[in-house]
């Protein structure tokens, strides 16, 4: 569990480090609340429209999660 606590994805370089900052904490928080409800990382991923191999943990549906919210053109409020 230590291990996971210490857990800090690698930014793109490509990417603002405040926005890449606030994308893993939104992506830790949605993990969190799937976990809690009996989810899976794959579920996780998939809740992100996002594809994932068979072997994602974690540490990688948060890595990608953060990715897609950081990367993805924002759209714009009505």
């Amino acid at each position: 569990m230590a291990q996971l606590l210490n857990f800090a994805p690698t930014k793109p370089g490509h990417v603002n480090p405040v926005l890449w900052h606030q994308s893993v904490g939104i992506a830790r928080q949605a993990c969190a609340r799937i976990f809690r409800d009996g989810g899976t990382p794959r579920a996780a991923v998939a809740a992100f429209a996002l594809e994932s191999d068979p072997g994602t943990d974690w540490s990688r549906a948060v890595e990608a999660i953060a990715e897609a919210l950081s990367t993805r053109p924002m759209r714009k409020a009505a």
